[in-house]
């Protein structure tokens, strides 16, 4: 019997310069024929790298991806201000940042690691009286979007280049979902005194998917295969719990189990390998939390 879920998966692309998410989605659906494409976690025209797409159930998948830590590779630009905290927007004040020191912006990126309190940029897909941050402003509504908690494990400097009194800083950035790159680069500017905003920025991973997962959309559109299956991409992403054939039934009708002492997510694979769900402990229940193969299927 065919399985009904052979075309549903994840599909990790790398994702070129000068498209949006929303265009990449666009050739995904043409690719591979399908309406029920999306993706997980937006980047934006100017970054590169790894996006990580839902074909077919896939999709049902993604909400619970972009809550997975990510890592970038990205310059900054210090002595630079602009409208869009990146090189995309137009600049808004600039100061020579020749007398910053290596030492300085070591104490600046310090500042802005660990746990700490982040105000999104303006330009941000954050949704504001129901539209987007960056709809609103681009259509000059003044938007004021409220500090929020972000976690940044790590954020290591690679390099610096000085070049007509601004200093550029190559960085790598390990942080939690939600957490805005180009933020980090507008407040590091800021705590420097010369102002700061993002000149280039890479995707290198989004939890377990990485750059080498990625595929180029000119390869995609030759041969337009999933990166990973539903269930690799299940067991992939998420420690794997075995369950019994019975146990499966139960998970595949939205059940509950009985706990285990399980912390956070995990993948629910029966004898035959496949997932059944996503299942987290609630209380004195080991319930679903995402359903890959409901037995209405």
């Amino acid at each position: 019997m065919t399985d009904p879920l052979s075309r549903s998966g994840i599909v990790v692309v790398d994702k070129p310069v000068g498209m949006t998410s929303h265009d990449v989605v666009a050739r995904l659906r043409r690719f591979f024929g399908t309406r029920k494409v999306g993706h997980a976690g937006t980047l934006d025209p100017m970054a590169t790298g790894v996006l990580v797409a839902g074909i077919e159930r896939g999709t049902k998948l993604l909400a619970h991806l972009v809550a997975h830590d990510k890592v970038y590779a990205a310059t900054i630009r210090l002595g630079a201000s602009t409208t869009t905290d990146d090189a995309e927007g137009g600049v808004t004040a600039t100061a020579d940042a020749g007398g910053v020191t290596e030492e300085a912006v070591r104490g600046g990126v310090g500042k802005l690691t660990g746990e700490i309190m982040q105000v999104p940029s303006t330009v941000s897909a954050i949704k504001v009286g129901g539209r987007r941050a960056h709809e609103l402003a681009r259509e000059g509504v003044e938007v004021e979007l409220p500090a929020r908690p972000v976690t940044v494990h790590s954020f290591d400097i690679l390099g610096f280049r000085r070049e007509d009194g601004f200093l550029d800083v190559d960085v790598r950035v390990h942080c939690s979902s939600g957490t805005y790159i180009r933020s980090l680069a507008r407040d590091l500017g800021a705590d420097l005194g010369v102002g700061g905003h993002l000149t280039a920025l890479r995707r290198e991973t989004v939890g377990s998917f990485t750059l080498d997962d990625a595929q180029p959309l000119p390869h995609l559109e030759e041969h337009p295969r999933l990166s990973l299956t539903l269930d690799e991409a299940l067991t992939r992403a998420w420690p794997v719990l075995e369950v019994t054939a019975a146990e499966y039934e139960a998970l595949a009708m939205g059940k509950w189990l009985e706990p285990r002492g399980l912390r956070g997510v995990h993948a629910a694979v029966g004898p035959d390998g496949r997932a059944a769900a996503l299942i987290k402990e609630q209380g004195k229940r080991l319930a679903t939390v995402f359903v890959a193969r409901p037995s209405t299927l």
